[in-house]
């Protein structure tokens, strides 16, 4: 069910059969050309006693007309000392930045801004993290293992959001 507030979609499959479905596969196909890009993750079987995190997708319409679809790992159902030893994500913080804009005034220097689309996913996962394969991709048959019973699951090598 459509969210009625915004009227956005909630799910992917609300997205992939509204009126703006071209626009959502879209987005969903430029988020996944990233990850690909990125090199975010391998297709593996999952081995045993281990699980794989879930992941959703988070699709937004903004403010500006564009379509936005981005793939979160449910990274809630991590274990510590599993699926992680630490979590980290470095941002500046607010005083720095206007230190730095206070600076650049007093010096005379050129500011620019850039939008990094993909920023968080350039940094490499040191654990060994394996989420659910997203909905909407497909797994090649020729991945499949010498078990049929295993199952197929991403290897994340790259940070996701979530």
């Amino acid at each position: 069910m459509a969210n009625l507030e915004d009227g956005e979609p909630q799910t992917l499959a609300e997205a992939l059969t509204s009126n703006d479905k071209a626009k959502w596969k879209e987005a969903l196909e430029s988020e996944l050309d990233s990850l690909a890009r990125n090199n975010t993750w391998v297709l593996d079987p999952l081995p045993l006693h281990r699980t794989a995190v879930g992941c959703r997708w988070i699709i937004k319409s903004k403010d500006d007309g564009r379509f936005k679809a981005r793939l979160v790992a449910k990274g809630f159902s991590q274990k510590s000392g599993v699926d992680y030893e630490e979590t980290f994500a470095p941002v500046a913080k607010f005083t720095t930045i206007r230190l730095l804009l206070s600076l650049s005034c007093e010096s005379d220097w050129e500011v620019q801004g850039m939008d990094v689309k993909t920023a968080f996913l350039n940094s490499q996962l040191e654990e060994t993290v394996y989420m659910e394969i997203p909905e909407g991709v497909s797994v090649p048959t020729g991945s499949a293992s010498a078990d049929c019973r295993q199952t197929i699951v991403c290897r994340l090598l790259k940070s996701i959001y979530g």
